[in-house]
């Protein structure tokens, strides 16, 4: 994403959100939205941001013009996963249902808040909950044929009300 522009000459503060935060760069130009191509080059790196040059923006304004824009590594470049790898894109929308064939829903996003992976599962954001993405919770995942198969602990969706009790 670009953050916003630095200095006078068009250069930019680029976010990157790749696991390795350096590679971003190393997938090949970057696309945005509309599958406009971006030809970026890191300089320098921040505290949590790259100093960057993208192909054609000279000046401030025009830096200044694109603050905001996020931007994507095309997923054909992307390294192929192997085992229990997924991309979270890849997730998002697969049905979820337990391995009787109850649906819950679908995987609408998947959240780390530094505690490891959880799955937002259900129909909206309304009615949805979150459930760790582990092998027991989630012991099954098949990108194929659309489906997670979950486990939930026993009590997980329990929604009584418990009484507060004033001393």
């Amino acid at each position: 994403m670009i953050a916003g522009a630095h200095g006078v000459k068009g250069l930019v503060r680029l976010r990157s959100f790749t696991l390795v935060p350096e590679a971003v760069t190393q997938y090949g130009p970057l696309t945005d939205e509309d599958r406009k191509s971006f030809a970026v080059k890191i300089k320098s790196a921040a505290k949590d941001y790259f100093i960057a040059e993208i192909k054609g923006i000279t000046s401030k304004e025009e830096a200044d013009a694109i603050r905001g824009q996020k931007l994507y590594v095309l997923r054909t470049a992307m390294p192929k996963t192997t085992g229990r790898e997924f991309y979270e894109a890849d997730l998002i929308g697969l049905t979820a249902a337990d391995a009787a064939g109850k649906n819950y829903g679908v995987v609408r996003a998947v959240h780390n808040h530094g505690g490891g992976p959880f799955l937002e599962i259900g129909s909206s954001a309304k009615n949805s909950f979150m459930l760790p993405f582990n092998d027991s919770c989630v012991p099954e995942v098949d990108i194929d044929t659309g489906r997670v198969t979950i486990v939930l602990p026993e009590g997980w969706l329990k929604t009584e009300k418990h009484p507060v009790i004033h001393e």
